[in-house]
């Protein structure tokens, strides 16, 4: 069979629409862009059926970095997406790459959805080559551009088998690769780690610093708060269907921590530590994790004078230090169950 004349007319619009990168027309590339890009999503609003789903949402994402895209799940994110690739129509608001109205089809987009849906019963690379020609490749440069992404996640060896046959994490690799066939200059990731060993994780971090490194403007999607800090300079976190925090994630961790410290002592255990704390120091207020206790300094009060009321009180300190909040803590107390 050959993979120009594979039968996919019974495939729903959203699922086409959803695995290509829509950046075909009429099988050619209509727009290439080169250089800096600032991708604006602009007071973007959405309902269905009379019930909102999206208020307001505004962000901005540049080339060269991956913004990570946050929110539990129903939070607003897959809408937004979806919005933005035109699978749906936003009521309000506005896409704009380098200050023009986006529209997805005209550009080299790479979209890796979270619900996957290749085709099971198809050989991959015959699947994989179809779809790059959709997006304007000659046959040519298809067989290339699928033949490299199926060897760099190691599958050279089942390029011929059909998709069913892979294990999960394989089908996920597969799936990747779908997405950065051609050589798309706008990716968007959405749980791309689902189902990966450690190894080929490792395979899809390099993968994903080469994109970063080439220039590539990234969205990244994810539950996996280890891998959003690893690679994202910029997040932007949603909830409700409404845009919580947004920025530059070392400055927002600077921001939240900056009138935050850690606290150890070797005389008092963190228990009892927080409860003769809370009864004899006014102005502060006490969290902890499993390494320490975390103090914010409220009404004004000067980490120096915290400093000062616990030498005062007899307390010998192990541990007086600076808090940077990782983007777990970030998370949960942002959209966790007190917001929900």
């Amino acid at each position: 069979m050959k993979s120009n004349t594979l039968d996919y007319s019974k495939q729903s619009h959203f699922l086409t629409l959803s695995l290509l990168t829509l950046s075909f027309d009429n099988g050619k590339v209509v727009k290439e862009i080169g250089g800096f890009m600032l991708l604006e999503i602009k007071g973007i609003n959405k309902s269905f059926s009379g019930k909102q789903i999206l208020h307001d949402v505004s962000f901005t994402v540049t080339s060269g970095k991956a913004m990570g895209f946050l929110g539990r799940n129903g939070a607003g994110k897959t809408t937004t997406i979806r919005t933005l690739m035109d699978v749906f129509k936003a009521d309000s608001g506005v896409f704009l790459l380098d200050g023009k109205p986006f529209e997805p089809t005209q550009y080299s987009v790479g979209y890796l959805p979270e619900e996957r849906g290749l085709y099971g019963k198809e050989k991959i690379l015959d699947q994989l080559i179809y779809f790059a020609t959709l997006r304007g490749a000659s046959h040519k440069e298809a067989k290339t551009s699928a033949e490299y992404w199926i060897e760099r996640f190691g599958l050279s060896y089942a390029k011929n088998h059909k998709l069913e046959t892979l294990s999960k994490g394989n089908q996920q690799k597969i799936q990747i690769a779908q997405t950065l066939l051609n050589d798309p200059e706008i990716v968007i990731l959405d749980e791309p780690f689902s189902g990966l060993d450690p190894v080929n994780s490792q395979i899809l971090k390099e993968v994903i610093i080469e994109l970063i490194e080439k220039g590539k403007l990234v969205i990244f999607s994810s539950h996996q708060m280890n891998y959003v800090e690893e690679f994202c300079d910029e997040i932007t976190l949603i909830d409700k269907g409404k845009v919580v925090l947004s920025g530059n994630l070392k400055q927002i961790k600077s921001d939240i921590g900056r009138q935050r410290l850690r606290l150890t002592s070797s005389n008092y255990n963190n228990g009892s530590l927080k409860q003769f704390l809370s009864t004899h120091v006014k102005g502060i207020e006490i969290s902890e994790d499993k390494h320490s206790l975390i103090i914010e300094c409220l009404n004004g009060k000067s980490k120096h004078e915290l400093l000062e009321d616990i030498v005062k009180h007899n307390i010998e300190i192990e541990l007086f230090s600076g808090y940077e909040p990782s983007l777990n803590d970030i998370f949960v107390s942002k959209v966790g169950d007190d917001h929900a």
